[in-house]
């Protein structure tokens, strides 16, 4: 079973808020400072623009593209001596098996409650792309709010500088409601910026460590127990740092940051640290 239509609330509520500060960034604020037939102004509402652009475009993307869907006719082979590692029950010790669909869980996948199905590589399910966040979808993911953050930077800059730059008095009058409009992008702007940024860096966090959110929590847990036993807890799929970013971002460093999809592997085997040992 899919996850629901594409169109939400949270959805609508993202590109109002990517529209409204875009058209404030460029048409008020860029406007107002520098003005949009000078040089600066151009270049300043050019590049914003194409900021703004690659927005949308890795936005949709994440909203539209599949997280990856774990094949019906999938099975663990436990004789393969290629996958050493094989992820089971914490109560049982049994294969991991998804009862609501039906079928065997590869490693590292789990079962959304809001898609009804299981993911592969699942991190989180999102409400503002109303879509799970996992294998085929986590490095566009990524890049949005990478390219968000930047976004959301730039327009504070211009938005800054404008407040910044003295009206003449006989202009004031015709400009109230530009000075509202600046007025409440900064509002919009502040807690956004201080959110995607706190974000932006726990998902560096995250792909440095070569780990999901779910499995970040599970981490938790199982380190508390192995202390609790008098044991270590690794977390076996941390490759070093830039293993890991391979995994994620691909093996092509010049294009680890560009809107491209270059998954390692099907997501149903992921190399582990007894891979390289």
């Amino acid at each position: 079973m899919g996850r629901p239509g594409y169109l939400t609330l949270p959805i609508f509520s993202v590109v109002a808020a990517i529209g409204y500060i875009y058209y404030t960034t460029v048409f008020v604020a860029v406007a107002r400072w520098l003005g949009l037939a000078t040089a600066s102004g151009a270049a300043n509402a050019a590049a914003f623009t194409s900021l703004a652009a690659a927005c949308v475009g890795t936005y949709a993307v994440a909203v539209c593209r599949d997280p990856g869907p774990v094949p019906p006719s999938f099975a663990p082979d436990v004789e393969d001596s290629e996958s050493p590692l094989h992820e089971i029950k914490r109560k049982g010790g049994d294969l991991r098996y998804c009862q609501k669909c039906g079928h065997y869980k590869p490693p590292r996948a789990h079962h959304c409650r809001v898609c009804k199905r299981c993911v592969l590589k699942m991190d989180h399910h999102c409400i503002w792309i109303n879509n799970c966040v996992g294998h085929e979808n986590y490095k566009i993911f990524f890049i949005f709010v990478l390219y968000a953050v930047i976004a959301c930077f730039y327009a504070m800059i211009l938005i800054i500088g404008t407040a910044m730059y003295s009206v003449p008095i006989d202009e004031q009058a015709g400009n109230d409601s530009s000075r509202t409009s600046i007025i409440i992008c900064g509002i919009v702007l502040c807690p956004l910026t201080l959110a995607l940024t706190v974000l932006l860096g726990w998902h560096i966090y995250l792909i440095i460590q070569n780990k999901t959110t779910i499995e970040y929590h599970e981490g938790v847990r199982a380190m508390w127990l192995a202390q609790k036993g008098g044991n270590l807890y690794h977390h076996p799929y941390h490759l070093g740092v830039y293993e890991n970013l391979i995994s994620v971002l691909g093996p092509n460093i010049f294009c680890w940051l560009c809107p491209v999809s270059n998954n390692t592997g099907n997501g149903l085997r992921f190399r582990t640290s007894h891979d390289i040992l």
